[in-house]
């Protein structure tokens, strides 16, 4: 049997809703558990939209900044359409995730070296975390006419110095959730190389656990919610 969620409707604790055919996606037949189902549908369409965009393939250089809920999708997402990816993070704790998840290479942005070796190295940056970063040091890591994409959304203004965009014609950018094309896309490029999230099985009454675990980043990738426990 199929799976079907609606991109439309409002997020809700339940176990059935009736959506118009038209605002659905479809998971291939089997592919997917259905727990790994939602958190792909839901949140993966946002790493592979730019990947297509910016015509990522085999031989392109990614960078992903940040190993979490986006980032561990990224990582999978673009390895698979043949990129070399390195994860970019504050401390090398999740260094063997990251290989394992199919990245090629993995930097500590605290060592100033990294950004000595990896400067200009990147055709594409994927930044998936919404906190503030030094944008100006991660455009520095990016090929002549390459791109940061931001995936992650600040709560305030983005500063980049005009300078280092001019240089190597290098461009700052954001991408937005896609829609359902790209979410039908993306599920069929996920089943055909069996890609899936990375969750973390809870019941109902660990909820409020879960949540202060997400804002400790201690969730390896995302918390799916076992409906049945609301029985």
């Amino acid at each position: 049997m199929s799976l079907v969620r609606s991109t439309a409707k409002p997020t809700a604790y339940r176990d059935n809703v009736i959506v118009s055919t038209v605002e659905t996606s479809r998971s291939p037949a089997f592919a997917f558990s259905p727990n790994s189902f939602t958190p792909l549908e839901l949140k993966t369409r946002n790493q592979k939209s730019p990947l297509k965009r910016w015509k990522i393939g085999k031989g392109s250089k990614v960078g992903v900044i940040w190993l979490g809920g986006l980032g561990h999708m990224a990582v999978k997402i673009a390895a698979a359409m043949g990129a070399e990816v390195t994860v970019l993070s504050t401390s090398d704790n999740k260094k063997a995730d990251a290989i394992r998840l199919g990245a090629k290479d993995f930097a500590v942005t605290k060592n100033e070296e990294t950004f000595t070796r990896l400067a200009g190295h990147f055709d594409l940056i994927l930044n998936t975390v919404s906190a503030r970063v030094n944008y100006d040091a991660y455009v520095s890591l990016l090929k002549r006419d390459g791109t940061l994409v931001l995936l992650g959304i600040p709560d305030g203004p983005v500063s980049v110095n005009a300078f280092s965009l001019l240089m190597k014609r290098r461009s700052v950018a954001a991408s937005p959730i896609g829609g359902i094309r790209e979410t039908q896309e993306m599920l069929d490029f996920c089943a055909e190389h069996g890609i899936e999230s990375d969750i973390e099985t809870i019941p109902i009454d660990k909820v409020n656990v879960a949540y202060e675990r997400i804002l400790k980043s201690d969730v390896r990738y995302r918390f799916v919610i076992d409906m049945a426990s609301l029985k």
